[in-house]
């Protein structure tokens, strides 16, 4: 359960459904095998200052500048939207006050 759930990125409900288990027994023991793994002392990622040592200006730089349309209202819109967000159109809350 818990290689499924790390090497597949699958949720707990999917695996729980595959096991026939619960999903808080999924959860249980996956949290179980990392405590596990955690307390062994072989699978602890090396500090901060390790990681940044020997860092230097990097050769290479990659950003994404991928262009992405942007959703704008069509024209003639304003004939059927007015843009205000609330429920109930400002003529109907008069008529339903004046009726009370």
């Amino acid at each position: 359960m818990a290689l499924q759930y790390w090497r597949e990125y699958r949720t707990y409900f999917h695996i729980a459904g595959d096991w026939e288990v619960s999903e808080s027994t999924v959860c249980r023991i996956v949290h179980q095998v990392e405590s596990a793994l955690i307390n062994s002392g072989l699978f602890r990622l090396p500090g901060q200052k390790s990681l940044l040592q020997g860092l230097e200006r990097p050769d290479v730089v990659v950003m994404d500048v991928t262009e992405m349309p942007i959703e704008r209202p069509q024209k003639g819109q304003k004939a059927y939207y007015s843009g205000k967000k609330r429920d109930i159109p400002s003529n109907a809350r008069l008529s339903l006050s004046a009726a009370l």
